[in-house]
């Protein structure tokens, strides 16, 4: 499927898949990982802002549109033909310079995943009928023989993630303060 590692974060709608990204990210990062994310979205959404001119090309009728600078670069690509299939979508990624890819949503495809559960949001748990899923975060004590955490718990959420990764040395130095993700794995609980 991808030539490296893939790990999905799954849940109910307003669980809190981004946000728990958004604060995992800096710790991953902080242990030498170089990461990706995908995220599945919506129908209508629209990275582009009306009056930029990329999005003064595409409304010109140009059905792909790349923005670059020497800081970052985006493709934004009309779809008519429906949502890629999600083997393409991993292919658009520079896997020579990732160690992980983050995969927000996508639940219904087979690769390891972490289930979010809010009792709050008052939907079932979806691990038991999912095989993929390796790991639950919820804010309630659940029966189950996957590893649970806290949300709240986000270093222990780091260690099950680094501890899930192939042992192989990172491709740059971790910095002086922590040890690598491959490092962590490596030590005993």
């Amino acid at each position: 499927m991808s030539p490296l590692p893939l790990l999905g974060f799954v849940a109910w709608s307003g669980t809190g898949k981004t946000t728990l990204l958004e604060r995992l990210i800096p710790r991953l990062v902080a242990r030498g990982l170089r990461l990706g994310v995908l995220k599945h979205t919506h129908h209508a959404f629209d990275m582009d802002q009306p009056g930029k001119d990329s999005h003064r090309l595409r409304q010109a009728g140009a059905t792909q549109v790349m923005a670059a600078s020497d800081r970052r670069h985006a493709l934004i690509r009309e779809t008519p033909e429906g949502e890629p299939p999600f083997e393409v979508l991993l292919a658009r990624f520079d896997w020579d310079r990732l160690d992980l890819l983050l995969v927000e949503g996508f639940k219904h495809h087979h690769f390891p995943k972490i289930e979010l559960y809010r009792a709050a949001i008052g939907r079932p748990l979806l691990f038991p009928d999912d095989p993929d899923i390796v790991a639950l975060v919820s804010d309630v004590p659940q029966t189950t023989t996957l590893p649970r955490f806290p949300f709240e718990d986000l270093e222990a959420i780091a260690d099950f993630i680094c501890a899930q990764l192939p042992p192989h040395a990172p491709p740059q130095a971790p910095s002086p303060h922590r040890h690598s993700a491959r490092q962590q794995a490596a030590r005993p609980p």
